[in-house]
């Protein structure tokens, strides 16, 4: 078969017009990713095999709040106290309606908000798992959030077991106003009781991780794991810049920086992070694991 054909009747200057059959059209949109990294082009098949790491610099690459809980929990986990919504009580508007900006981001990640909680086992350990999804309105921190995660650790206390949690955030929800900022106490005093009943709690923060997110429960791990390369701070980088009139180092904020500085405990590669934290809970854990069945 041709892969063109000639339009009858179609000439300019004696010659035919061709066109290229449907049949024969080669679609690659969507196919190819960039690398935030290394700048090449990435097959995205490549990098979904990968656990969404470039496999030529080892950029990491943000991943969803189910990929995380598939990644981190073994078959048969649970997810559990779906359901929440915000009811936006301010009332808040700018550009757009936050109504409108919550109505968008439920129907493109197919959430109520920017967290899922889940049950089940990672290794050989049963644990409560709370992820965050940074694509929900920039994974920010709302009632519903807040609420969820506080419910996590409820869960944990109450079930005697160990909380992980899968920070990725730009922080505070302001359009949520002080209901948004109240979500800093009320998670951190939730994990002071976790931490008085003497269960582990282990954060893992993600790029990016900042505001009032890291200024909370994301630092307050008895074992806080950071990925490679991931934005870790307060206030961004060009806003400190700002305010300080200096230069920052190199990589400021970065999580090879904080752990260099002390911040952090360890930076993990991704396809490693489900092992660590095996591993780590058999140390902080009280008592002796769940015994595997044969």
């Amino acid at each position: 078969m041709s892969w063109f054909k000639r339009e009858s009747g179609d000439y300019e200057s004696g010659q035919p017009v061709l066109e290229q059959t449907d049949s024969k059209r080669v679609r690659t949109d969507g196919l190819w990713v960039k690398c935030l990294g290394c700048r090449q082009a990435i097959w995205k098949a490549d990098l979904a095999a990968n656990l969404n790491v470039c496999p030529k610099c080892q950029h990491h690459f943000k991943l969803g709040a189910r990929q995380r809980i598939e990644m981190l929990l073994e078959p048969g986990y649970e997810l559990v106290d779906a359901g929440l919504r915000s009811t936006d009580p301010l009332n808040f508007s700018d550009v757009k309606s936050y109504k409108q900006r919550l109505r968008k981001a439920q129907e493109e990640t197919g959430l109520d908000d920017a967290i899922l909680n889940a049950v089940g086992e990672l290794g050989s350990h049963d644990v409560v798992l709370s992820a965050m999804e940074y694509a929900f309105i920039g994974g920010s921190m709302g009632a519903v959030v807040g609420e969820t995660i506080a419910r996590a650790v409820d869960r944990a206390r109450i079930g005697r077991k160990p909380l992980i949690v899968v920070a990725a955030s730009g922080g505070a929800r302001m359009m949520e106003g002080v209901v948004s900022l109240m979500q800093m106490a009320k998670i951190s005093t939730a994990l002071a009781q976790l931490d008085d009943a003497g269960l582990p709690y282990i954060c893992v923060l993600t790029d990016p991780t900042t505001g009032g997110v890291t200024a909370s429960f994301a630092m307050l791990g008895d074992l806080n794991i950071a990925e490679p390369g991931a934005l870790i701070g307060f206030a961004g980088p060009r806003v400190i810049e700002q305010t300080i009139r200096q230069k920052l180092p190199e990589g400021f904020q970065r999580s090879e920086f904080l752990l260099e500085k002390g911040f952090l405990d360890a930076v993990v590669h991704r396809r490693d992070l489900k092992n660590y934290i095996d591993r780590a809970l058999a140390f902080l854990q009280v008592g002796p694991p769940r015994a595997k069945a044969c």
